[in-house]
Parts: C-alpha cells; structure tokens; sequence
C-alpha cells in the first residue's frame, strides 16, 4: 500500500465510475423488454408482475441519500464497494428466480446499489485533478443515459433470441467486474465527517415518507388518484416529510443538511433538476410507443423492440459525444450556463419530436437533440452541488441531487402515463393512445424543460465563479491499493 498523487491514476477511477454509472443504467432498462411477458414468466397477473419495476423504484430512492450520508462517513470507496454486493446478489436472485415473489426481492437488491451513481459523483471531487474534474464529472453523470441507450437493445436482443435469465446472470458478471475495478483502481480517501453519528431517525422518516410518495405515485393510476389508498399514501408522505424537514433542521449532524440545501444555489439546481427529470421521462415513454404502435394506427411505425431500441440507440451514443462539450462549456463560462443550454436543447429535441414524428429517421434524429440536453444538463447540476456545498457534504448532497431527479422521472411517469391513458383511440377492436394523446405528452415535456432553463436562469452566481475545480477539493494525496 502506497501513498501516491490523484494524479497518477485519474483515467482508471473516471472510467471505473463511467462504467459503474453504465451498469446502474443496465440494471434499469434489462426488464424493459421483459414486461409483456413478465406474468407468463413468474406465474402471477399483470398488475402484480409491475412491482418488478416498482420495487427498484422504491428502494433506489431510499436508498440513494443514505448511501451518500454513509459515504461522507465512512469514505467514498467503502461505500461504493459496499453497494456492488447487492447488484451482484440481486443479479443472481433474479436469475434463479421463478416466482415474482424472489424477482421482486432480487430487484429491490439492485435498487440498493443505484447509490453508487452520486457516491461516483461526488468521489470525483476527491481524486481527480482540477483541470480534469468538469470533463469526469459530465461523463460519469452522463453514463446513465450511455448505459440506456446501450441496454434497452442489448436486452431486447437477449429477450428475443435467447433465456431472458442470460440478462441477469450478465448483469451479475459486470456488476462484479465493477466491484474489482473499485477494488483495484479506486483510491481510499478520508472519510469527510469521520466520527459522526449516522441520522437514524432521519433515515427512518426519509424512507416512510419517500416509500409513501413514490408508491402513490407509481401506483395511482392503477389504484385510482382518488382511491382511499392513493389518498392515504399522500397524506402520510405529506405529513412524514414535513416532520422530517423539520427534524433534519434541528438536529446537530442530519441525514440531509437542510440548511446546505436550502441556500439559493443548492435549492434551484435541486428543484430545475426535478423539472429536467420531469421532462428527460416524457420521451422515454412516448418514443418506443411510437416506434412499435402498429402502422394501421396511422401514427405508429410498427417496429419490433429490437428494432426501436436500435433506433433509440444513437441517443444514447449522442450522449457519449456530448458530454466532453458540457465539461468545456462549464469551464468555460460556468455549469449555470451549461445546465440553462441544456434544458433548451431538450425543449427543441421535443419540438423535433412534433415535427418529425412521422418517420423513424425523425424520431432517431430527435432522440439525439433531446439527448444531448439531457448530457449537458446531468453534466452541469452535479458541479453546480459541488461548488456551493463544503466537501464534508459533498456525498449527501449529490445523494440529494440524485433523489430530485429520481423524483422528476417518477411524476413524470404517472403524469404522461395518465395523459396517454386518457386520450385514446380504437383500431381494429385494439385501444391505443391516439396521435393527439403522444402531440401532448410531448408538449407536457417541452414546456417543462423550458421551465427548467427558466429555473436555472435564477440560480446565483458563485461569488466567487469557481466550480468544483477550486483548491478545496483536492486534497494531497490518497491511499491507493497496489
């Protein structure tokens, strides 16, 4: 065991992160092309073979800000090591599963492991070099969209032309490289709040609160928005986060430092991340749809799921290419600037999307616009967190940032899935969304990340206009194993 420079190995811990980043983003999209076929496959209805996705929904959001707080605590590598060992058991579990029951387990498990994206994130501030840091943080934060854009047709290949249990026992084998390359290439770094307590009760109230928006949200549309369920969830997350916001502001060392988090710069970034969350989702529900709706709707394009996702793929390699502009344009002007162009350009990839939604070509082409918004956007909220947050926090907050995001996809989900739903038509004896259902889910997601670029046009300017690459964040050396 030595004591080396960050600088000697940065390409291994950005491309270990990138990857990590890649698989979180894998494990999201491989039931995907499962979905239709899932109650055949664990022997259970429709609505209960859904909790397959809910449950890495739910637990991920959980799951998340804590794994963030613990990295704060006790180091970042602990952390991301500790959330690769339920990847690879929730892999296997789902592999061997044969019933929803354990599917369901082994997916909650790969929720678990979705911390290691912000735990990524925020590790960068550690290790790398100043003059690398906007470039590694953009392609580690854009590596969810790389990952799923890659995924879906990946998977939608394993699922057609193979076991569909090959998708999890690959899943397994790379969350398990992931955990060697973390091993081998991943520097120690000194806890940032060492000699802490960990939040407890903060934990215990952000969970209850978060299980009961997220469950209401993902589950009202088959429960009813008005059910007494539905009703019930809401209020409890209403009434348990309220408590827990004023709890977290009292206490002495909180799960989340409500304080840090409410300061203009924190608070705006968080909130235009809720609304690029929002609006990134929309697309991600309408554009497959289109895609494989069948021709005689007169609207759809009747592509199969391997074909769509090869479609949809370009968007997701768009992301890869524009990631390293995002990093010179934060180091350019500054990361407020790059999130406001990257919520316009995600407004125009949907105004793309109206015009060119008659074909696969214009749909592939909007995808790409749409895309590059959304890499430029993820590349710039994680440096705007870093550079308004003490480094003790920097784990958290990103944790935080992470969850506000999550929150914007799931809204988003039940919101445009409720829009589809209500606006149909019938072809054939077949209901369908119609083609006006699709124009407005689409204009829903232009008008929302053209909120975000209006929210992130109020965030204030650092006063001192350094990004995370100031002379705080690097420390002189850390542990790196042999």
């Amino acid at each position: 065991m030595s004591h080396l420079p960050t600088t000697h190995r940065p390409g291994g811990v950005v491309a270990t992160l990138a990857i990590a980043g890649v698989t979180a983003a894998v494990m999201q999209t491989l039931v995907t092309p499962l979905l239709a076929d899932l109650p055949k496959i664990l022997h259970t209805s429709a609505s209960n073979a859904t909790w397959v996705v809910t449950a890495t929904l739910l637990v991920a959001g959980v799951c998340v800000p804590i794994s963030g707080r613990l990295g704060d605590m006790i180091g970042k590598r602990r952390m991301l090591l500790a959330c690769s060992v339920p990847l690879i058991v929730g892999s296997i579990v789902c592999a061997l599963s044969d019933g929803v029951t354990p599917m369901i387990i082994g997916r909650g498990l790969q929720g678990i492991g979705m911390g290691m994206i912000p735990l990524g994130i925020a590790l960068l501030r550690d290790v790398v070099p100043a003059d690398r840091l906007s470039s590694s943080i953009a392609l580690v934060s854009a590596s969810m969209g790389i990952g799923g854009g890659i995924g879906l047709p990946l998977a939608a290949a394993v699922a057609q032309y193979a076991d569909w249990r090959l998708l999890f026992w690959g899943a397994a084998a790379l969350a398990a490289v992931v955990g060697v390359m973390i091993l081998t290439l991943v520097p120690d770094t000194p806890a940032a709040t060492k000699g802490q307590r960990f939040d407890i009760v903060g934990a215990l109230g952000l969970a209850v609160g978060l299980v009961s928006l997220l469950l209401a949200v993902s589950k009202g549309a088959d429960w009813g928005w008005s059910s007494v369920t539905t009703l019930a969830l809401f209020a409890t997350a209403a009434v348990t986060l309220t408590a827990w916001g004023l709890f977290e502001w009292r206490t002495r060392e909180p799960l989340v430092d409500l304080r840090t988090t409410a300061r203009p710069r924190v608070l705006l970034t968080n909130v235009a991340s809720l609304f690029v969350g929002f609006g990134m989702y929309a697309s991600m529900l309408v554009i497959p749809q289109l895609l494989q709706f069948p021709e005689a709707t007169g609207y759809g394009l009747g592509q199969s799921m391997l074909a769509a996702g090869l479609w949809m793929l370009p968007g997701g390699l768009m992301m890869m290419a524009v990631s390293p502009l995002g990093a010179k344009l934060t180091t350019a002007r500054s990361p407020k600037v790059t999130l406001i162009s990257g919520a316009l350009v995600l407004a125009a990839g949907y105004l793309a999307s109206l015009l060119l939604a008659g074909t696969t070509w214009g749909l592939m082409i909007a995808m790409m616009v749409m895309n590059s918004g959304v890499a430029l956007a993820y590349g710039a909220m994680p440096a705007l967190i870093m550079s308004a947050v003490p480094l003790s926090e920097t784990g958290a907050a990103n944790g935080f940032n992470a969850l506000m995001r999550s929150l914007g996809t799931s809204v988003g989900a039940a919101v445009v899935g409720a829009v589809l739903a209500q606006m149909t038509t019938t072809v054939g004896g077949y209901t369908f969304t119609s083609e006006n259902g699709f124009r407005t889910a689409l204009i829903i997601g232009c008008v929302l990340a053209l909120t975000a670029a209006a929210i992130a046009a109020l965030i204030p300017n650092s006063p001192t206009a350094h990004t995370p690459q100031a002379t705080d964040a690097e420390p002189a050396s850390v542990t790196l194993r042999p």
